[in-house]
């Protein structure tokens, strides 16, 4: 029972010391639309994206976010675009935001419900800049100024 709990201890210890690390996605349509999700949460727009499970590589949790918050297919990764890492960048936990962008294709369809309410594709003229949920606003602006950040 002891060892039991000294491996409980450990496992709390390390997750509660260090940061999540995540994927978060600029998900571009062929006619070079962008995709937004609404967050259940907030109501505020923000780009797709989640923590990468345990054992999961970063491009498969950025495929499986994808579909669960788009119903979008992944069908290549563009340019990493860069890693934000502030510690109040979420104001949920401190965490890692790996932010890739990657091109999609299908039928807009959020699969998780519980997190997501909508998903919209946006021309760039009509993204919602200055209202994004986390640092979006600032993530997507360095993607659309052509920038590679690390923050």
């Amino acid at each position: 029972m002891r060892q039991y709990w000294q491996f409980i201890s450990t496992v709390l210890g390390v997750i509660f010391r260090h940061p999540i690390t995540g994927a978060t996605l600029i998900p571009l349509l062929p006619d070079d639309r962008i995709i937004l999700v609404r967050r259940r949460d907030t109501g505020t727009w923000g780009l797709p994206g989640g923590i990468i499970d345990w054992g999961e590589d970063l491009k498969t949790a950025a495929r499986r976010e994808l579909k669960e918050e788009t119903g979008l297919e992944l069908v290549e990764f563009g340019r990493l675009v860069g890693i934000y890492s502030s510690r109040d960048r979420d104001p949920r936990i401190h965490s890692i935001s790996i932010l890739l962008e990657v091109h999609a294709t299908g039928t807009l369809k959020v699969e998780d419900t519980l997190e997501i309410s909508e998903a919209r594709a946006f021309s760039r003229a009509e993204l919602p800049l200055g209202t994004l949920s986390h640092d979006h606003d600032r993530q997507l602006q360095d993607y659309l100024n052509g920038l590679t950040t690390i923050a």
